[in-house]
């Protein structure tokens, strides 16, 4: 977890986490209207039983228009808990899909509160399953859970009831036959919670072997025609089969004889015992028996509920618990209305700044200064791994530094509200994202309210006009799934036709003229000349020559500047940077057939 203040730190344990019912608060009122039509429901049916019993006892008297009453009645019952079950299924699915849209708002809320180092933490995969799967997890519980509830407790209460005033001697004979049941079935179960998350466990494994297999695909033919991958994947299959195996084996006979006993018939079939003898012996009235006849099943039918309802609780609580944990994520403070502070200038500035990812690693940046002045542009270089790429994500806050500041205008990026920062400053990362939208719609990004005249002009000015005209549906056009229907100069050009229509004071560049090939590299660099006129720029570099006219060189060396001046300069103070220039000029003269050249040291 990232503390909001001094950046990344172990997560430490929190209170405990609501239950199903508080995530449910928004839409208890339906949850509550459904159950209330749903035990309507269940009291119609029993009634509906009451009133065939009263039918038979009319008919056995010869009173003909009392039963055809009762059979009306029993009808109007049916209908009633036919409209009842309706009402609930209806309620408790509007109630779902309404809590699924509110969660998954809220959540994606939560993430555009939340500092963008945090997301990197937790990675697309696991928020996006908390997102969509976790959520639908608990729509599936909302909508399904609500009529059982009725089925599962109401029912049989009521039938208990009923039976005890009918008869309590059958009454108490259907509960025994319950309660052997219900105790074979427990000691079956007695490993359940254990064998539960072996299952889980297992089940995921498959899932992300699945997924890598798929993903991976080029890869896996290329390199071992999928030996390797396949057999993790078969080796997850074959586990799940034994966690599978093992299950069933454990519960054996005792959990097949606990549903045997816990199905209507058993019940049935000793109340009719029991009943029939009663009635011989002229102990009970034929009438009461019929009526427990029909009744009694009414209790063995909740079982199955019952044991839906405890199986749907176990497996959404871990969704909850992932849901609860993205809703408490740390936002990233501001500051109260009224008390921000607003840049004066396109200066950037970074005060003794450092930082780390975590709270067991080493130092990212170690005591960074230095200053950017409005309108210049500075060039970020070093190794892999020597902290350009920390520094430039520092300045929209991705995360904030442990100690130090970072200053935009003379103000630190801490007390400004996320709009004024994100006014400030544009980005064009070496990994480009589109979304699955039009052309048009991923340059608008960040500006929604800029016309199609506007769209235009940016991306002529990205040198992305031409290319977007020869598309099937020139800026109609879709991009694709992460803009996979373009290439990387493409999607290169179209994100920086998209830092023109902000036109944003401050510019951070990440080797944007990575994807380049020799063809389009001239229409790139046209492309960010015309992006960075007169605007302060930070650019992290890996291509030395893209930089050697910069106002400033900022040489990064794990984590500490080491060096800052000119090109000129620095080459001829003979340190970290002349090395790195002496390597690429190396690479320059090597052709194929050569023997690679040695690396001078860095």
């Amino acid at each position: 977890m990232t503390d909001p203040k001094t950046g990344p730190k172990t997560a430490r344990p929190g209170p405990k986490l609501p239950g199903a019912w508080a995530i449910m608060a928004p839409v208890r009122g339906q949850i509550r209207a459904g159950m209330a039509l749903a035990v309507l429901s269940s009291l119609f049916g029993l009634a509906t039983l009451g009133f065939l019993a009263l039918t038979v006892q009319a008919l056995m008297a010869g009173q003909g228009a009392l039963a055809c009453g009762f059979m009306a009645a029993a009808f109007l019952c049916t209908l009633g808990g036919y409209l009842g079950r309706l009402g609930a299924f209806n309620q408790s699915h509007y109630a779902a899909f309404r809590l699924e849209r509110l969660l998954r708002t809220g959540l994606a809320q939560r993430l555009a509160q939340v500092s963008l180092g945090y997301v990197e933490t937790e990675g697309a995969g696991g928020l996006t399953k908390v997102i969509h799967d976790d959520v639908k997890a608990l729509h599936v519980f909302v909508a399904d859970s609500t009529p059982l509830y009725a089925r599962a407790y109401v029912t049989p209460l009521v039938t208990f009831a009923l039976l005890l005033w009918l008869d309590w001697r059958l009454a108490l004979a259907a509960l025994a036959v319950l309660a052997l049941g219900m105790g074979v079935l427990t000691w079956a179960q007695r490993r359940r919670g254990e064998m539960a998350r072996a299952y889980n466990d297992a089940r995921e494994r498959v899932s992300a072997a699945v997924v890598e297999f798929v993903q991976a695909m080029p890869v896996v033919r290329t390199f071992d025609a999928g030996h390797g991958i396949f057999g993790r994947y078969q080796r997850a299959l074959d586990a799940y089969a034994q966690v599978l195996a093992r299950w069933y084996r454990e519960s054996g006979f005792a959990a097949r004889f606990s549903w045997v006993v816990l199905a209507p018939m058993p019940t049935l079939a000793v109340v009719l015992w029991l009943g029939g003898g009663l009635v011989w012996a002229g102990d009970l009235d034929p009438l009461r028996w019929l009526a427990v006849l029909l009744l009694c099943t009414g209790m063995a039918e909740a079982v199955m509920p019952m044991m839906m309802l405890r199986h749907m609780n176990e497996k959404v609580k871990l969704s909850i618990a992932r849901i609860h944990e993205v809703m408490a994520a740390p936002v990233l403070p501001e500051p109260a209305p009224g008390a921000e502070a607003r840049p004066q200038d396109a200066g950037v500035r970074f005060e003794n700044v450092t930082f780390r990812y975590g709270a067991g690693e080493s130092d990212a940046l170690t005591d960074v200064t230095f200053e950017a002045a409005p309108g210049t542009v500075t060039a970020l270089v070093g190794p892999s791994g020597a902290g350009k790429s920390t520094v430039a994500r520092l300045i929209p806050r991705f995360w904030d530094a442990n100690s130090g500041r970072v200053l935009i205008g003379g103000a630190d990026v801490r007390e400004m509200t996320a709009d004024t920062l994100m006014g400030q400053v544009a980005f064009v990362f070496q990994d480009t994202f589109l979304f699955s939208d039009s052309i048009a719609a991923n340059i608008r990004l960040g500006s929604p309210e800029a016309s199609m005249e506007d769209v235009i002009a940016a991306a002529t000015a990205a040198q992305a006009h031409d290319f977007i005209m020869d598309l099937p549906q020139g800026y109609d056009t879709p991009a694709g799934e992460r803009g996979s229907f373009l290439s990387g100069g493409q999607r290169q050009r179209i994100t920086i036709a998209r830092a023109i229509l902000q036109d944003r004071p401050i510019l951070v560049l990440d080797e944007a003229t990575a994807f380049a090939d020799p063809e389009n590299e001239a229409a790139l660099v046209a492309a960010l000349a015309r992006l960075m006129r007169g605007k302060t720029v930070l650019m992290v570099a890996h291509r030395l020559p893209t930089i050697r006219d910069a106002d400033r060189i900022l040489v990064f060396d794990r984590g500490r500047l080491t060096e800052q001046g000119r090109h000129d300069d620095l080459v001829a103070g003979g340190g970290l940077y002349a090395r790195l220039w002496s390597n690429y000029e190396r690479a320059q003269n090597w052709s194929l057939g050569q023997r690679a050249p040695q690396e001078v040291p860095a």
